[in-house]
């Protein structure tokens, strides 16, 4: 549990980083447009399986609306390449373009607070012949690929539900700190809960089930997504911890949890790439919001 330091200093930073009925809450007062964050992280070096586009009418189509409520309304597709992309395509891929003047932006699935796209995707996933053996990757949604961080033992996945995979969310700070200041740490909670919801409703079009694993400890998923590896992201903004989700083909009750010594065997296995930059300069060093970040961690 959080100690009385801990929560005093939650509370502090909600105080002052609140709107109030008069005034909204201190930001930055302008914006650094020539170091405006990049929207898209990328891990240079690591291998890159683009996932197949798939048309509207293409399998597995997405089923009517008011079936996601119904139980055993969705047939349950089965888990391959197609099936994956199109899980990631509804919860966390480009959906639009957008252009004004000289200047184009993409819009997502997953909406976000000033389109800043401060949430991470990565899937810890075996028995996808294209991907080859069981790893964590990375989500790359401009490309609607994945990008190989690691290798992962077998071990991993036994305490989960026969066709079971892992979803995690990480969040970078800097993208959000870049236009609304110490209030990022809210508006990066904000869009991670967009993701879970749009990752639950995605797994749902599939006849999937979608849960959060929510007693494992921040450390424990810096470990599994390779967070805490400093020289992958040396020069680059780092990402906090959010969540793991289990995801499983049907809707059957079921219960997971992670093998904490296979999450530290993860360590030793082989990781692929390095941490793109995502600001020209260096990033204003948010110090409140890891403060507030790190008194928030979970037992």
């Amino acid at each position: 549990m959080p100690d009385a330091s801990q929560l005093e200093a939650v509370m502090r930073y909600h105080e002052r980083t609140k709107h109030h009925f008069n005034r909204f809450a201190p930001g930055p007062g302008q914006l650094d447009w020539a170091n405006q964050p990049d929207p898209f992280r990328r891990y240079a070096g690591a291998p890159l399986t683009r996932l197949p586009i798939l048309a509207a009418d293409d399998e597995p189509v997405s089923p009517a609306y008011d079936s996601l409520s119904v139980r055993g309304a969705v047939p349950v597709a089965p888990l391959d390449i197609r099936s994956l992309s199109r899980l990631l395509e509804y919860a966390l891929a480009l959906s639009a373009w957008k252009q004004a003047g000289g200047t184009r932006w993409a819009l997502r699935a997953n909406p976000s607070s000033g389109n800043l796209h401060p949430t991470e995707g990565y899937v810890l996933i075996g028995g996808i012949p294209e991907l080859g053996a069981a790893g964590l990757f990375h989500y790359a949604p401009l490309e609607h690929g994945l990008e190989r961080r690691a290798d992962c033992p077998p071990e991993l996945f036994a305490h989960l539900a026969r066709g079971a995979f892992l979803v995690g969310l990480s969040s970078v700070h800097w993208r959000e700190a870049w236009k609304y200041g110490e209030r990022a740490f809210r508006y990066c909670q904000h869009d991670v809960g967009h993701a879970i919801g749009t990752v639950r409703i995605a797994a749902a079009t599939l006849g999937w089930s979608a849960l959060v694993l929510d007693g494992v400890a921040d450390e424990a998923i810096d470990a599994l997504l390779g967070l805490d590896r400093s020289a992958d992201f040396d020069g680059a903004e780092r990402e906090s911890a959010e969540l793991v989700m289990t995801v499983w083909p049907g809707d059957a009750a079921t219960t997971a949890s992670l093998d904490a010594q296979a999450v530290q065997e993860l360590k030793a296995q082989r990781w692929y790439g390095k941490a793109n930059r995502l600001s020209s300069d260096d990033p204003v060093p948010w110090e409140a919001i890891d403060r507030v970040a790190e008194a928030s961690r979970k037992p």
